[in-house]
């Protein structure tokens, strides 16, 4: 096996582990919003969408990307075997997460009665944010338990961790729904926390780490880099929250709670359901992209094919939600969400530009280039707020979906002209045929869902999902030797 093929193996190997947590997580999150949708309406959504964004937003201001930052730290002691050395970044990160964490819920149960206003024009959800301020705290101390996984890549600890975390939480969840309808939205979101905090921590603690005793000044400085990065992450973490806050409070404002239920849906659909490749894929390979970001050659590479992968993955899928997307969206939520389609279609074009940017963005993290990563988040976030105020102003949730697209050609533009410059970096031929060859495909199903009538449609749609499908086994095949390995498993 060539070390290419080694690299692309290794690639999917993580993908098929984390997508067959995130596919179980999907369905659980189908389920869930289907009771949502069922037993809350867009009202309930657009209350629970409110609600998780504000606190989000403080989550971004005070928890200074310790979660992401941490990784790289982990990754780099972990890969010099030096168990000392890996000890020592775990107990920094520990301490740290507890300010944070204890940081962020001060402040939450602090300003309840100011988020309530701004965030729903009264006092009356002033009780809901006290009672949430707790799990800031309980999410940073799980953000710190599964960086620690991710870092060493113990991925089928982390997989685990999340998957039985899912699966409790809705368990617990829709019952709360059931019985008291919107009451349910506050215990539902705790519960979830709780559940989550106690599983990662279960997980870390099967990790063998030596004793060492850390003094404070030692962990002043061991946390300054990771304090540093995850400062600028932090930062950029904050501009997205606030995008996604400003966007919401102006639907609100402008078309009421509903249409912000609306929008929470299709984006849930669109972020959630088809962004698995991306939550699969990026687990492993930011920790894979720092262990090589001193070569810029290497970095090349690395990029290339996680690009390549990443778009011959996700565009079947994208295809197959183009031409089916109005029975998703009933069977996911209801016929009340139908509205929601116009602005989906324009996203999943978007997801196109989305995953090439992606690829590419995730060097400004692997290099440690802080500053750099906070002024093209500032910018690209700028545009983003003020594509969407424009999008919803003039054509509705539509407009919201086709700002979408717009936004991540843009920034797709802006991450491939900084990385060129900064980091040598270039697509190879190869990622371009795939990217021209399958976006081809989907600008064609968007037009066939646009312009042609039942069943015309799902004929020429399935026809599309059948030519991406073939593309992308055959683009496989090349990388992976997927044929290999089906007769060595038939041997077997």
């Amino acid at each position: 096996m060539s070390e290419e093929q080694a690299s692309y193996r290794q690639i999917m190997k993580a993908t098929s582990i984390f997508g067959g947590v995130q596919v179980s997580q999907i369905i659980i999150q189908i389920i869930r919003s289907k009771f949502i949708a069922i037993l809350l309406g867009p009202g309930g959504m657009g209350i629970a969408g409110l609600l998780i964004s504000t606190t989000g937003l403080i989550n971004g201001l005070t928890n200074f990307g310790i979660g992401t930052s941490a990784v790289k730290d982990i990754a780099a002691a972990n890969g010099t075997g030096n168990q000392i050395r890996i000890a020592i970044k775990v107990i920094v990160l520990r301490r740290l997460v507890w300010i944070t964490g204890i940081l962020g819920a001060l402040l939450t149960l602090v300003l309840s009665p100011l988020l309530s206003q701004l965030t729903f024009g009264n006092h009356n959800y002033t009780l809901a944010f006290v009672w949430i301020s707790i799990t800031l705290l309980f999410t940073q101390l799980s953000s710190g338990q599964l960086a620690l996984l991710q870092g060493i890549r113990k991925l089928q600890y982390l997989a685990k961790a999340n998957l039985a975390g899912s699966v409790l939480g809705l368990i617990t969840t829709v019952p709360l729904y059931y019985v008291w309808g919107i009451h349910g939205i506050v215990p539902g979101i705790i519960v979830t926390s709780v559940f989550t905090l106690v599983l990662s921590w279960y997980f870390s603690n099967k990790i063998k780490i030596q004793p060492v005793k850390v003094t404070f000044i030692r962990t002043i400085a061991e946390g300054k880099n990771m304090v540093s990065l995850g400062f600028m992450i932090s930062m950029s973490g904050i501009m997205v929250s606030g995008v996604a806050y400003l966007v919401r409070i102006f639907v609100n404002n402008n078309g009421g709670i509903e249409q912000v239920g609306l929008y929470n849906a299709g984006f849930t659909l669109i972020n959630t359901y088809v962004g698995l490749i991306f939550t699969a894929m990026g687990t492993d390979y930011y920790p894979r992209l720092s262990a090589v970001a001193h070569s810029n050659k290497l970095c090349k590479e690395t990029i290339n094919q996680q690009a390549e992968i990443a778009l011959l993955i996700l565009a079947p899928i994208l295809i197959v939600f183009l031409i089916s997307i109005n029975w998703v969206v009933i069977i996911l939520y209801s016929t009340k969400f139908i509205a929601v389609n116009e602005m989906i279609y324009w996203a999943a074009i978007g997801m196109f530009f989305k995953a090439a940017s992606w690829s590419i963005a995730f060097i400004l993290l692997a290099k440690g280039t802080s500053k750099l990563f906070f002024w093209n988040e500032l910018i690209s976030n700028l545009y983003s707020l003020v594509l969407n105020i424009l999008g919803y102003r003039l054509m509705g949730l539509a407009g919201l979906g086709i700002s979408f697209m717009v936004t991540y050609l843009l920034y797709l533009v802006q991450v491939y002209f900084v990385a060129k410059i900064k980091f040598e970096f270039a697509f190879n031929r190869s990622i371009l045929q795939i990217f021209a060859f399958q976006f081809s495909l989907a600008v064609c199903s968007f037009l066939a869902v646009k312009y042609l009538k039942h069943p015309y449609m799902y004929f020429v749609g399935g026809i599309l999902i059948l030519i991406s499908s073939w593309f992308s086994f055959k683009e496989l095949d090349k990388r992976l030797a997927i044929k290999e390995i089906i007769i060595n498993l038939r041997k077997k």
